[in-house]
């Protein structure tokens, strides 16, 4: 996710109250948006399984940059690239922080934000709800999924008007049961981000969300921007659907697609990265989002690796099946008599695989042949002499 996770923000957890005031978002920016299902897994407002391929997201974030152009050549680019959904944040930054100074709203010290204040950093990152229907329909028109992280309950509402196929929450709004709440009764698939939560935290939000429910994905995230490869602790994205019984995925922050694609290894079902046209263009998240080549290597490789990971049935692939007729197997090396035993002086195990089985060897050695056997002759039970004989 972008700047609104980011932990900077508050120290004692979100505070519901922040986010239930002011004005709700206008809801009159255009018609109902894409199909829920449009290349999604299922149902928007139901049950759903994951498709058998790892879902990419592609996150546009604060990389619209304002300018509503650059956002809508931005969705082409992630299509071009092989996303299969894009996601959306949707909020208010007076949703998000107070427009003060002072020890907990004033410039931060450090950081990819060092010298901005919460409310200014949310206010240059904030999608005007006004595009929101445009790209939602630009993104169905372009073949992908669009969705969106809701910061407060106004914007699932103001989402819901769009017809949004599902609901992304945001690492540091696990804990925001208002919320959660109203995500809750919308019915819609929810995607929840562990950034920044515990254990507790998770089972808060399931407890909020619904423990019935086969529709929510956990995604394992770390809420640093970039991620240092050594706090991905990708394992325990194995752990989280184990303890869960949930579908799992990653929110991933780190630079390059190395920590994605072993993701998928793991079993992620959904691989979520910033996306960005020039990461040159600056902006709040452009440091640690992926331009449109880096984004088709990423695809690219989990693709790769999908292929790679096959089944869990240990099967023989067909080349290698192929590949079992060069192995070894018992032959005549030098010729034979009929009437002669056979020894180890003229029957030699050797490549290809025409002749008895290796195994058979010690079986055969020392019984006659039944016939004249040349040099180079695959031995079969035909040309051997009962153990008797």
């Amino acid at each position: 996710m972008s700047n609104p996770e980011d932990p900077s923000v508050t120290t004692g957890g979100p505070d519901p109250s922040a986010t239930t005031g002011g004005p709700g978002p206008s809801v009159t920016t255009g018609g109902p948006g894409p199909s829920a299902t449009t290349g999604g897994p299922g149902d928007a407002r139901g049950p759903r399984s994951w498709p058998a391929r790892t879902v990419l997201v592609a996150e546009l974030s604060a990389n619209h940059q304002g300018d509503l152009e650059r956002a809508k050549d931005t969705l082409h680019a992630m299509q071009a690239s092989g996303a299969d959904w894009v996601k959306l944040q949707t909020y208010r930054p007076e949703s998000l922080a107070l427009d003060l100074d002072g020890p907990h709203f004033g410039p931060r010290t450090s950081g990819p934000w060092a010298g901005l204040r919460p409310f200014d950093l949310y206010t240059r990152g904030a999608l005007p709800l006004a595009w929101h229907a445009e790209l939602f329909a630009l993104a169905a028109a372009l073949g992908m999924t669009c969705f969106s992280s809701p910061f407060d309950e106004q914007a699932v509402d103001f989402l819901e008007q769009l017809g949004c196929p599902c609901y992304k929450v945001a690492s540091l709004e696990i804990t925001h049961v208002p919320l959660l709440e109203r995500i809750a009764a919308t019915g819609a698939p929810v995607i929840l981000s562990t950034g920044a939560a515990t254990l507790g935290d998770i089972e808060l939000a399931l407890d909020t969300l619904g423990r019935e429910r086969s529709d929510i994905t956990l995604l394992k995230c770390t809420t640093a921007y970039p991620t240092p490869f050594a706090e991905v602790n990708l394992r325990s994205m194995v752990t989280l659907g184990t303890s869960f019984g949930l579908p799992v995925g990653l929110s991933d922050h780190t630079l390059g697609h190395t920590v994605a694609v072993a993701a998928v290894a793991l079993g992620a079902r959904l691989i979520e990265k910033h996306f960005i046209l020039e990461r040159a263009h600056g902006g709040p998240d452009a440091a640690f989002s992926m331009e449109p080549a880096e984004f088709r290597a990423l695809v690219d490789a989990v693709r790769a690796t999908e292929d790679a990971l096959g089944s869990e049935r240990y099967v023989m692939a067909p080349s290698s099946a192929e590949a079992r007729l060069r192995g070894r197997s018992i032959f005549v090396s030098a010729a034979v008599a009929a009437g002669e035993p056979l020894s180890e002086a003229n029957v030699r195990i050797v490549r290809p695989g025409a002749g008895l089985h290796p195994r058979h060897l010690r079986a055969v050695l020392g019984r006659r042949a039944r016939e004249d056997l040349a040099p180079g002759t695959p031995l079969a039970w035909q040309h051997v002499s009962a153990p008797d004989d």
